[in-house]
């Protein structure tokens, strides 16, 4: 396991700095990519979970939300949301036999807001001023973060966190994590102009809301009877299992800049 774990990293790793070093129409890319992966897995998780929400529906508007970050002059999400919510109603008055009408619709649209609203705050954060510095602040205090917890709760865990959501998530795991991604935060946000006290506030609202979007999926993984979203990438899951946490990440170190720093 440990071994799949680190050969799946060696490989990825460098595909994603490379991505961001490049920036533009690439980054944008292994975006798009990643996830309509996630996408695709969520979707395969609720229909085993007795929904069946419109996974072609839900990628269009994923792919709106993320040209919108993109290309944010062309005006796309007012317009994506209203003919998401509409189209998506429409396909559902044509499903004969559903049991669960309501939920599929609102599946379809929740799937799609949750993977392409919060990834689209990666290419938001790439195309703005420092671009790369600020997506070190995602990608590493992410990584290094969930590296500490992995290991230290393998190691050392002997309280259960969420038993229910996650077994294997500890206090002592998600402790070393926390402050591992604080005092990654904080040691990095100077490359991007940040004084101390803003890396070290920056970090504690990076290492906080980290856990939770892990434990995020582990709630929609243990509705629906799954270990992993998918077994896509050996020793790690699935793409949304990879996802989770930068999700949330990208979210908060994204208004952070915009409503704190003013960065963008």
């Amino acid at each position: 396991m440990l071994t799949r774990r680190i050969r799946s990293a060696a490989l990825l790793i460098p595909i994603v700095a490379a991505a961001v070093y490049a920036g533009e129409l690439w980054f944008f890319a292994l975006v798009a990519v990643a996830a309509s992966l996630a996408s695709y897995e969520f979707v395969r998780m609720m229909r085993r979970g007795g929904y069946r929400p419109f996974w072609p529906l839900s990628l269009a508007l994923i792919w709106l939300l993320l040209a919108d970050a993109r290309y944010p002059a062309w005006g796309l999400i007012r317009p994506a949301l209203t003919a998401a919510i509409i189209l998506s109603l429409i396909w559902q008055l044509f499903q004969k036999d559903t049991p669960t009408p309501v939920a599929d619709w609102a599946l379809t649209l929740a799937g799609a807001l949750y993977i392409g609203g919060l990834a689209s705050r990666f290419i938001a954060l790439r195309d703005g001023p420092q671009g790369i510095g600020w997506m070190a602040l995602v990608l590493l205090p992410t990584w290094l973060g969930d590296t500490a917890a992995y290991f230290v709760g393998l190691s050392r865990g002997r309280h259960k966190i969420a038993p229910r959501l996650s077994p294997g998530k500890t206090w002592e795991g998600t402790i070393s994590g926390w402050a591992v991604g604080l005092a990654t935060t904080a040691l990095l946000g100077r490359f991007v102009g940040l004084s101390l006290g803003q890396g070290l506030l920056l970090g504690t609202l990076v290492a906080t809301v980290i856990p939770f979007g892990d434990l995020a999926v582990s709630m929609m993984k243990r509705r629906v009877g799954v270990k992993d979203t998918s077994d896509l990438i050996p020793g790690h899951g699935g793409a949304l299992d990879r996802l989770d946490s930068l999700l949330f990440a990208a979210a908060a170190v994204y208004y952070y800049a915009h409503c704190v720093v003013g960065a963008r």
